[in-house]
C-alpha cells in the first residue's frame, strides 16, 4: 500500500463521493439483510400454523385461516419486493459515487501524468521508448482505477456486510454461524490463487497479442520490401508460429478459467449442506425453527460474493500497486532544465557560445568540445560538418532541450539559463532534421506554433517556404489532411511545410537543421532565395552537411568531431583550402556527375 498512498490526495479530493458511497453501501446491505428475516417470518408462520389449518378441515373456519395465511404471505412478498427495489436504488447510488469517483480520479491522474510528461526534458524521451510511455498512461492507470473503483466498492461491501450480518447471525446461533462460514475462507483463498494464475496467463496472452500485432504491422508496413524479396511464405510461417503461441496461451487460460465457477458453486453447495445439517440438529433440539435455516441459507449466499471478491480484491490491489509503482517512477522524475531568474523579455537575437562542451547523458558520447562562436542580432551563421560532428547538438542547446556540460551559452549577453523556458522557445523558430507533421490539415500544421497568426500570415509563410503552389494543387488546398506523420506528402513537401511552420510565428531566432536535405538542387535554390528575405531582421542558423546551403550566411563555421576547425565567410574558407574547400569540391563534383 506504500506505492498506492500516492493516490490518497485524490481520495481526499473526492472524499464526499467516498463518504456517500459508504453510507449508500450500508443502507443497501441493510435492505439486503431484512428480506431474509421476512422469509423466516413467512416460513415460521406457515410451519407453526399448518397444524391449526388442518385441524379445521371441512369447516368454514378453515377458509378464514387460509385467507389470513395468504394475506400475510402476500404482505411479506410485497415487503421483500419493495426492499429489493430499494436495495437496487441504493446500489445504483453506490456506483454513482464510488465508481464515478474512480473515473474522476482516472481522469485527473492521466492529466497529471501527461502534463508531467510534457514538462520533462528531451533526455527523458531518449531513455524511454514510446510504447512504455503509452502503457503507463493507459494500461497502468486502468489497473489503478480498478483499485479505486471496484476494489474499494466491493471491499466496503464486504466490511459493512460482515460488520452488520455476522454479529446478528451469532446472536441467533453461534454453532450454526460457524458451520455456515467454514467453507468461505477456503473459497476466498482458492479464488485468490486461481485469480493470480488467470492474471499471469492473461498478461502472457497480452504480450503474445502485442508481439503478433507488431509482426503484422511491420509486415504490412514493409509489404513492398517483403514482396520484392519474395519472402511471403516465410512471413506466413512466422505469423503461424506467433499465432500458435497465442492460441496455446489462450487455451491454457481457458483451462484455468473453467475451474473458477465450479470452485465457487462447489464451496457454496458445501456451505449450504453444512448449514442445513447444523440447522436441522438445532431444529430437532427445539432451539431454532425451519425459518432460521432458510434465513441462514440466504445469508450464506449473501456472503458468498463478498468473500469470493476478497481474493479478487487482493489480486487487484497487488496489480494496482505494481502499476502505481511504475507510475511513481515517472512522476518522481524531475525536470533538470529550469530557469534561474524566469526572465520574460523580447529577444534581440545575439547568440554567443563560450567554450561550450556537451556530453549526452544517456550515451556518454561527447558531442561538443570547447566550441566558441558569436552571432550578432540579424546576422546569419552556417554550421557545416559531416554526420556526427555535433551540428544538431548546437540547435538542441540553443533551444535548451539540453543544458551544457561545460562552458556557457549567452543570449543577448545573458546566460541562457536565466530565461523563462516558454518565453525563450516561443521566440525561436526551429526546423528539425527529422520532420514531424501531425495528422491534421496542412493549415493547422503550419499554424501549429503560431496560434495567433492570421490566415494571411499562414499563406505568406507557405509562399516564403516555396510550398504554396504545391498546397494549392491539392483538391482541398490548405484543408488537405496530411495523414499520420505527413505520409501523404513527399519528403521535400514535408520539409517545406516544416519551414513554413517555423517562420509563421515570426521568430527572433531561426534555426534550420538540415532542412533542405530532402529537396533537389533546383528547389533548394528557390527556397534559399526565399530564405534571404525570410532571414532579414532575425538571427539565423543554417545547420547543414551541404555546402550550398551555407552561401547565404554572413559567417560559416566548420565542425569536425565536436571541434570548430574553421571559421569565416565562404570566400575566406575557399581560399584556406581546408576542410570546407574539400567538402565543397566533393559535393560540386557529385552534383555535376548526377546532372550528366
Amino acid at each position: 500500500m506504500k506505492e498506492l498512498s500516492y493516490l490518497n490526495k485524490y481520495l481526499w479530493k473526492y472524499k464526499y463521493h467516498l463518504i456517500l458511497g459508504v453510507v449508500f453501501t450500508v443502507i443497501s446491505n441493510i435492505f439486503q439483510i431484512i428480506p431474509a428475516q421476512m422469509v423466516r417470518y413467512a416460513l415460521n408462520l406457515v410451519s407453526e400454523n399448518i397444524s391449526v389449518y388442518r385441524a379445521f378441515e371441512g369447516l368454514d373456519l378453515q377458509n378464514n385461516i387460509y385467507d389470513a395465511f395468504a394475506s400475510s404471505i402476500v404482505i411479506y412478498a410485497l415487503l421483500i419486493l419493495i426492499l429489493a427495489l430499494l436495495r437496487g436504488v441504493f446500489l445504483f447510488m453506490v456506483r454513482q459515487t464510488i465508481i464515478v469517483m474512480s473515473r474522476l480520479i482516472e481522469f485527473d491522474l492521466k492529466n497529471e501524468i501527461y502534463a508531467h510528461y510534457q514538462s520533462l526534458p528531451l533526455s527523458f524521451y531518449r531513455r524511454n521508448n514510446t510504447g512504455d510511455l503509452l502503457n503507463r498512461i493507459s494500461e497502468d492507470v486502468s489497473k489503478v482505477r480498478m483499485y479505486l473503483g471496484p476494489s474499494i466498492m466491493y471491499g466496503l461491501n464486504l466490511i459493512t456486510l460482515f460488520a452488520i450480518l455476522i454479529p446478528y447471525m451469532l446472536s441467533i446461533s453461534v454453532s450454526l454461524t460457524l458451520y455456515a462460514l467454514i467453507p468461505l475462507p477456503i473459497l476466498s483463498i482458492s479464488i485468490y490463487y486461481v485469480n493470480n494464475i488467470i492474471n499471469r496467463r492473461s498478461e502472457e496472452i497480452q504480450e503474445s497479442q502485442s508481439g503478433l500485432s507488431t509482426f503484422v504491422q511491420e509486415a504490412f508496413s514493409g509489404i513492398r520490401v517483403l514482396k520484392s524479396f519474395t519472402r511471403e511464405k516465410d512471413s506466413v510461417m512466422k505469423f503461424t508460429r506467433e499465432s500458435d503461441e497465442y492460441k496455446d496461451r489462450s487455451l491454457e487460460l481457458t483451462k484455468v478459467q473453467s475451474l473458477f465457477f465450479p470452485l465457487i458453486l462447489g464451496l457454496i453447495g458445501l456451505s449450504t449442506i453444512l448449514t442445513i445439517y447444523a440447522g436441522s440438529a438445532e431444529v430437532i433440539n427445539g432451539t431454532l425453527t425451519f425459518g432460521h435455516i432458510a434465513e441462514f441459507i440466504i445469508y450464506v449466499n449473501l456472503l458468498t460474493w463478498p468473500v469470493t471478491s476478497l481474493g479478487w480484491i487482493s489480486s487487484i490491489i497487488q496489480r494496482a500497486a505494481a502499476s502505481q509503482k511504475r507510475l511513481n517512477e515517472f512522476l518522481k522524475t524531475e525536470n533538470n532544465i529550469l530557469s534561474t531568474e524566469d526572465l520574460e523579455v523580447e529577444l534581440a537575437g545575439e547568440i554567443e557560445f563560450r567554450d561550450v562542451a556537451f556530453t549526452y547523458p544517456d550515451s556518454g558520447i561527447q558531442a561538443l568540445k570547447n566550441v566558441s562562436f558569436q552571432v550578432h542580432p540579424g546576422q546569419s551563421l552556417a554550421i557545416i560538418g559531416t554526420t556526427g560532428s555535433g551540428k544538431s547538438t548546437i540547435a538542441n542547446l540553443i533551444s535548451r532541450m539540453y543544458d551544457t556540460s561545460g562552458g556557457q551559452i549567452l543570449i543577448d549577453g545573458r546566460d541562457i539559463k536565466k530565461y523563462n523556458l516558454i518565453s525563450l522557445r516561443s521566440q525561436i523558430g526551429y526546423v528539425p532534421q527529422d520532420v514531424f507533421l501531425f495528422s491534421d490539415t496542412i493549415y493547422n500544421n503550419i499554424a501549429f506554433g503560431a496560434t495567433e497568426a492570421t490566415e494571411e500570415r499562414i499563406i505568406d509563410a507557405a509562399k516564403e517556404a516555396d510550398v504554396y503552389h504545391n498546397i494549392m494543387d491539392f483538391p482541398n488546398g490548405f484543408n488537405t489532411r496530411v495523414g499520420e506523420r505527413g505520409i501523404t506528402l513527399s519528403g521535400g513537401q514535408k520539409q517545406r511545410v516544416s519551414i513554413a511552420r517555423a517562420i509563421s510565428r515570426d521568430p527572433k531566432i531561426l534555426m534550420l537543421d538540415d532542412a533542405l536535405s530532402a529537396v533537389d538542387t533546383k528547389t533548394e535554390n528557390t527556397i534559399l532565395n526565399s530564405m534571404k528575405r525570410i532571414m532579414k531582421g532575425r538571427t539565423s542558423l543554417i545547420i547543414s552537411h551541404r555546402v550550398s546551403s551555407a552561401k547565404l550566411a554572413d559567417k560559416i563555421i566548420v565542425l569536425d568531431d565536436g571541434h570548430v576547425v574553421e571559421a569565416g565567410t565562404h570566400d575566406m574558407l575557399m581560399k584556406q583550402n581546408g576542410m570546407y574547400r574539400e567538402l565543397y569540391d566533393k559535393q560540386t563534383l557529385a552534383e555535376e556527375t548526377l546532372e550528366e
